[in-house]
C-alpha cells in the first residue's frame, strides 16, 4: 500500500465571500511526483499556500508525514521538511551558487562566540561544503558553483531553488511552475532532474504547472482543479482522456 507524505482532507478557504478552495482533498504519495494542474484562478497556489502555512484554512485538516500541520506557521512546517518554491525565484543575487546553498543548510552553526575558534566549526564547514557540491551535481549546477547567482538563466534559477530546498532537508517540495519561462529543451531537463532526485534522494514532489504538454509525461499522479475544486484525478493517460478536463482547458 502506498503511504502518503501529504494528506489534505476537505480543505476550504474563503476570501470575503469568495470560495478559493472548496472542500479540496488531495494526497501526495511518498516518493512520487504529483502534478497539480488547472486554469488560472483554479486555486492551485492557494492550496499550496494553505499547506505551507502562508494561509490558514477555514475548514479541513492537513497532515504531513503523519503530523497534523493544519494552521501551523510557515517556519514550523518548513522545519518538518515541507518546503515550497515560488514562481519567481528569490535567491541572494550577489552570492555565489554555492553560497546560496550553504545559507539554506540547517546546521551552518553560525554562533558568534564559536566563530572565534576555528576548531569548533571547521569540520562542520567542510561537511556542509561537500554536501552542497553533491546537491549541486544532482541538480546540474556543479559547474556553476562559483558564479554569482544573477548570472544564471531562468531554468538554472529554478534548479537553484530546488538545491536550496534539498539543503534545508526537504522531504516534500511544492514547486510552483518550475519550468515557467524556460525553453522546451531545458524544461524537459528540469523534469528529468526532478525524477532523478526523487529516486536518488527519496524526495517527493507536488508540482503546479501550466505547460502540461511537457509535464504530464513525468507525473506519477495528476490532480486537476477548477474554480476551487478538484474535478479530476488519476494517471496522466486518464487525465488526457477525461472529457471534463478537456472542457476546462479547451472550452
Amino acid at each position: 500500500m502506498s503511504i502518503p507524505i501529504l494528506a489534505a482532507k476537505s480543505v476550504t478557504k474563503r476570501f470575503y465571500g469568495l470560495t478559493a478552495l472548496d472542500n479540496v482533498s488531495l494526497t501526495v504519495v511518498r516518493n512520487s511526483l504529483t502534478l497539480l494542474i488547472g486554469p488560472n484562478g483554479a486555486g492551485k497556489t492557494t492550496f499550496v499556500n494553505v499547506c505551507t502555512g502562508v494561509l490558514k484554512p477555514d475548514y479541513g485538516r492537513i497532515e504531513f508525514n503523519g503530523i497534523d500541520i493544519t494552521g501551523l506557521p510557515p517556519y514550523k512546517i518548513y522545519s518538518y521538511g515541507l518546503v515550497r518554491s515560488f514562481q519567481i525565484p528569490q535567491p541572494f543575487k550577489m552570492l555565489t551558487v554555492l553560497e546560496n546553498v550553504l545559507v539554506a543548510m540547517k546546521n551552518n552553526n553560525e554562533y558568534p562566540l564559536k566563530s572565534l575558534f576555528k576548531r569548533f566549526w571547521i569540520k562542520e564547514e567542510y561537511k556542509n561544503i561537500e554536501k552542497a557540491f553533491r546537491i549541486l551535481k544532482v541538480v546540474g549546477l556543479d559547474k556553476y558553483w562559483d558564479w554569482e547567482t544573477y548570472k544564471l538563466g531562468a531554468g538554472q534559477l529554478k534548479m537553484l531553488e530546488v538545491a536550496r530546498a534539498l539543503a534545508a532537508g526537504a522531504k516534500l517540495l511544492a514547486l510552483d511552475e518550475p519550468i515557467g519561462g524556460t525553453d522546451p529543451s531545458y524544461a524537459n531537463r528540469i523534469f528529468d532532474n526532478l525524477r532523478s532526485i526523487k529516486e536518488m534522494m527519496e524526495v517527493s514532489f507536488l508540482v503546479i504547472e501550466h505547460r502540461i504538454d511537457i509535464a504530464l509525461k513525468y507525473a506519477d499522479y495528476v490532480y486537476v482543479m477548477d474554480r476551487g475544486r478538484v474535478i479530476a484525478e488519476g494517471s496522466s493517460s486518464d487525465i488526457v482522456k477525461n472529457p471534463r478536463v478537456a472542457e476546462v482547458y479547451l472550452g
